[in-house]
């Protein structure tokens, strides 16, 4: 029995124990099944195992149990990787733009943008409201633009100080294009859309309508238009039309054409 019990076994730091490294299982990653010695690359998992393609194109399971492989000829305990996060899909505003997070209002530029009206403003602050403060730039209402060239001259346009005008039913030969062509400064740009008032920008298929309704020469467009869709007063018909509009997918292209030169043209630097 002389040596049975040779040495001691308790004899050195016992509580010490050999750690197998955990490895991720990513893909390509080249192993060797400790049992098997079969060799090959990790190509993906199923039913809790991973999946090896050796060399010659054969692919066998095995499970991810503790030192099962070798890498390097070491032990390794393979894990599944952790899954990366799914980046979040970008932000953008009702404008298209893509929308800045953590980002304050600008205090406000000299530099204005002016629409004909409240109604305008509304639309624009819609679609346009993050954006415009962003660059810090004001939406302003006007009563009209028969005194626009007036108007302009009181505000004192300059480099540092540009003026943008929105301006419907602006085609040729209109009322409307005989008063912006006496607006000469070159600190103002004055653009607008085809539209004879800006709730027809709006399109047709947004309040669920095959089109505007045609309103006869003579007869005041909005009461015309209240008439043709059963509403009794403007404001009404109004308040359900903005409410209508989410994105600028909701209104005629030439309208946002209008409104992205106004934009550029005012946030120009001096």
């Amino acid at each position: 029995m002389a040596g049975r019990y040779d040495g001691d076994v308790l004899a050195g730091d016992w509580r010490r124990r050999k750690v197998t490294p955990e490895v991720d299982a990513v893909p390509d990653l080249v192993v060797e099944d400790a049992d098997s010695g079969f060799c090959g690359a990790v190509v993906g998992f199923e039913a809790g195992a991973v999946v090896l393609e050796d060399r010659h194109g054969r692919r066998r399971n095995f499970p991810l149990l503790p030192a099962a492989f070798l890498l390097d000829g070491r032990p390794v305990t393979l894990r599944r990787p952790a899954r990366a996060p799914v980046p979040a899909a970008r932000r953008r505003t009702a404008s298209g733009s893509i929308a800045l997070d953590n980002v304050r209002a600008q205090v406000a530029k000299a530099s204005r943008i002016w629409v004909e009206g409240v109604h305008d403003a509304a639309l624009v602050e819609r679609i346009w409201g993050d954006d415009l403060r962003i660059e810090g730039v004001v939406v302003e209402p006007l009563d009209g633009i028969d005194d626009l060239a007036a108007e302009v001259d009181a505000f004192a346009p300059g480099p540092g100080r540009r003026l943008g005008v929105l301006v419907d039913h602006l085609v040729p030969g209109s009322k409307e294009s005989r008063i912006v062509a006496a607006v000469t400064s070159p600190h103002v740009l004055v653009t607008g859309h085809p539209y004879v008032d800006v709730w027809q920008a709006v399109k047709p298929r947004a309040l669920g309508i095959r089109a505007w309704p045609v309103v006869p020469p003579g007869r005041p467009w909005k009461e015309g238009v209240c008439a043709a869709l059963g509403v009794a007063e403007p404001a009404d018909l109004w308040r359900h039309i903005l409410s209508r509009v989410d994105s600028f997918a909701d209104v005629e292209t030439p309208l946002i054409n209008a409104m992205e030169r106004l934009i550029d043209f005012v946030t120009e630097p001096a």
